[in-house]
């Protein structure tokens, strides 16, 4: 076996060349805004206004990296030091929404945002991370207790589902939108698993069974998706925090009593840490079964990170992942869910959180009708957890994911809430739970109209 290595502490009154080290230095390049050390973001922002000065900025990895690291960093670090909304997730919703609104105000340029833009849409940047989180995390998962956590999930998801439809529907009408309004155009955007799986399918069935403009449609339904996602993740931060007061209604991220992740140095796991390349392939082992759900999804429409999951579950259940590689593949999910996050939650900030939507949503009826369809849906998965042997918040935050903006809103309430470990999860309430939300309300227009 090979010996470790060991690394002396660094000794900040040593000399060189007879003089004493540049310490002052040192402490300042190790002060950072999340993990950008403070010299080299003035730097990056520097760059970025000679970009910007110049009239292009590259929309390539390299600059990608500066640009949404500083940015997607320094948008957390605020939120993290706001009294009381720290607690609810301010990080994850500043770095979400503040670059929103930077680009409504014109704060963001324009080539700036466009670089932003095409890096976002282009890269699959978005699936890069699911696919890491999901995969690293079902490898990281208890065996006994995965096949279970899926079966019992369902129940509080499903009755978050049907509660929510009722309360929803009920206080629309009372407030004078009308029943059929308020089910097809908030309560059922709410629910249908985003704007990409939800709200565009939504538009496009509507519109073809009832002769208005798709695109009009969409423009109606896009702030309850927007607002809905909004109020999920200030919940699931409320969650989070009541799990921190009453530690017996958490499991800190484990869905069950009982459940362990398989930790990289205890537990029935070989005692090492995963070396790079044990890593490297994870993240190609990961990549292809994202690609494999892909292509699923483009013979059969059946999502392609469900696919993905399941063929993750699968694999898992069957061992025909060494405990090196399971470990590999956890070292990876733990990289993306605390260095990437914030980065891409800045970049779906910019491209795919356009402001004006969010703000259209802003009458009194609309927003407590949509504050309780999520109000109730999360509070129904938060008390049905517990008969199903699922700690309250962790059933609360899943089915909050029900009225998620799509894989973009997993991500920012999994953060908001500390609990980006349930990503699996909240994909099933996410994808599945939205497919059949939005089957269900084309097939009920097509008998009853709208």
């Amino acid at each position: 076996m090979a010996e470790a290595i060991t690394v002396a502490p660094i000794d900040e009154t040593h000399t060189i060349d007879g003089e004493e080290g540049p310490r002052l230095w040192w402490r300042i390049m190790d002060t950072k805004i999340g993990i950008v050390p403070v010299p080299v973001f003035v730097i990056i922002v520097a760059m970025i206004a000679a970009f910007v000065a110049r009239g292009e900025v590259p929309a390539d990895l390299t600059t990608a990296i500066l640009i949404l690291g500083a940015g997607g960093f320094a948008c957390a670090e605020v939120g993290k030091h706001i009294p009381v909304l720290k607690k609810v997730g301010a990080a994850a919703i500043l770095a979400t929404f503040v670059p929103s609104f930077l680009v409504y105000v014109g704060a963001i340029p324009k080539p700036l945002k466009t670089a932003i833009s095409d890096f976002t849409e282009q890269s699959n940047f978005l699936y890069l991370f699911i696919g890491s989180i999901i995969v690293g995390s079902i490898l990281g998962m208890d065996r006994k207790m995965l096949i279970g956590g899926f079966l019992r999930i369902l129940v509080p998801i499903l009755a978050g589902s049907i509660v929510a439809a009722i309360v929803g529907c009920t206080v629309g009408t009372a407030l004078g939108l009308g029943f059929k309004h308020t089910a097809y155009m908030i309560v059922v955007p709410v629910l249908g698993g985003g704007v990409g799986e939800g709200a565009i399918p939504l538009s496009i069935g509507y519109a073809a069974l009832s002769g208005a403009k798709q695109g009009d449609l969409l423009a109606e339904i896009l702030p309850a998706v927007m607002f809905g996602s909004l109020a999920a993740i200030l919940m699931a931060g409320g969650l989070n925090m009541l799990g921190k007061r009453k530690p017996h209604l958490t499991g800190e991220g484990q869905l069950q009593p009982g459940e362990h992740d398989v930790h990289l140095n205890e537990g029935e796991a070989p005692r090492f840490m995963p070396d790079l390349q044990t890593i490297g392939g994870a993240v190609v082992l990961a990549m292809t079964l994202y690609t494999i759900g892909a292509l699923v999804q483009d013979w059969t429409k059946f999502p392609g990170p469900v696919t993905m999951l399941f063929l993750a579950v699968v694999l898992k259940l069957g061992k025909l992942f060494s405990p090196k590689l399971e470990q590999g593949a956890y070292r990876n999910y733990q990289f993306f869910a605390q260095i990437v996050t914030y980065p891409l939650l800045f970049a779906i900030g910019v491209a795919k959180t356009p402001w004006e939507k969010l703000m259209s949503a802003f009458t009194f009826a609309e927003i407590t009708t949509i504050l309780a369809t999520v109000a109730s849906l999360v509070a129904t998965g938060f008390f049905v957890g517990r008969f199903v042997n699922i700690y309250p918040v962790e059933s609360g935050i899943i089915t909050s994911c029900r009225a998620s903006q799509g894989g973009t809103g997993d991500v920012a309430i999994l953060s908001a809430s500390n609990r980006m470990n349930l990503m699996p999860f909240a994909q099933v309430a996410t994808r599945i739970g939205g497919a059949l939300t939005v089957t269900l309300a084309i097939a009920l227009v097509a008998k009853f109209g709208m």
